[in-house]
């Protein structure tokens, strides 16, 4: 995976697309460039727990552990920060996920802040990566996190 220039080419346009491992296409957007018109099927990918802050309400340190000790990839549910006047927010909770898998971190580090994902059916790409992208597996778990530790599981 060429970071340099995913990197370049996100902070010129805003977006980018990516064709997995697997052969699925995710494409990378700016919080600030999302419209209504785009859906709310996006998730927030962040590379470190304090990125939470900007996106979701103060978490207690029952809630931070449930993300940073999970096991697997995990999409979560949770009620958005005040200060997001607007994003992909339904029914006030926002989805978001730790990308623990080292290239794809790797990457969300290098674009320094939390970024909208989505994976699209689009056949072209702008950039290639052999490495899977890990909110695509089977095993992925989906649950509503509450601020102070409040669990209820999506998909298990």
């Amino acid at each position: 995976m060429d970071t340099a220039a995913i990197v370049k080419t996100f902070r010129e346009k805003g977006e980018t697309t990516i064709k997995e491992g697997n052969g699925k296409v995710i494409t990378f957007l700016k919080p600030e460039l999302w419209k209504d018109e785009m859906g709310k099927d996006w998730i927030y990918l962040i590379f470190d727990l304090f990125q939470i802050r900007s996106i979701c309400v103060s978490f207690s340190e029952v809630s931070l552990d449930i993300v940073e000790f999970a096991s697997k990839p995990t999409i979560y549910h949770s009620p958005v920060n005040k200060l997001m006047s607007h994003g992909p927010i339904e029914n006030g909770l926002v989805k978001f996920s730790l990308v623990r898998e080292p290239q794809w971190n790797k990457l969300l580090f290098q674009l320094s802040q939390p970024v909208l994902a989505k994976v699209g059916k689009e056949t072209a790409s702008e950039f290639q990566a052999e490495v899977f992208f890990p909110l695509l597996s089977a095993s992925v778990k989906e649950m509503f996190l509450g601020p102070e530790g409040e669990v209820k599981i999506i998909k298990g």
